[in-house]
């Protein structure tokens, strides 16, 4: 199975003076990607919530490649890297339209209740999640980056 694909259009708000986006909004481009991921699957996180269960953010990593700028279509790219126990982590890659990778990220979630307690993943959900689509990391390491 494939990568999960979001789109979604840069908007003047999502900018900065300089027109270029505010590093913090790719987080909530990463949210509304998990959110139609979550969608696709059959139940909202509205659902889950509904179900007691939620699946907060625990960590995660950006790494900033290049700019996207007012009015671009990007496409969000998101798979699942590991769904065991009470954790549930996603690999995400953002592309212009003109195929240039612009962010790299993980963000790492645990599976709680509404009371904020770690429980294990529904197995309805764990069954349902197609895990390995592209389980690398996002976050690809360069040598010229990496401390000596």
């Amino acid at each position: 199975m494939s990568a999960f694909q979001y789109s979604h259009r840069v908007t003047y708000a999502d900018c900065t003076v300089g027109n270029h986006v505010y590093y913090a909004r790719y987080l909530d481009m990463l949210e509304a990607a998990r959110g139609e991921f979550f969608r696709q699957l059959g139940t909202s996180f509205l659902e889950w919530q509904e179900r007691d269960t939620a699946f907060p953010v625990v960590e995660c990593r950006l790494r900033y490649r290049a700019p996207a700028r007012y009015d671009d279509t990007l496409a969000i790219k998101l798979w699942v890297t590991k769904a065991e126990g009470a954790r549930l982590n996603f690999a995400s890659e953002i592309f212009n339209q003109a195929g240039v990778l612009l962010v790299e990220a993980e963000i790492f979630h645990v599976c709680a209740g509404l009371d904020g307690k770690p429980k294990r993943l529904p197995e309805t959900l764990r069954a349902a999640l197609p895990i390995g689509a592209g389980s690398k990391s996002a976050i690809r390491s360069d040598a010229a980056e990496q401390p000596r």
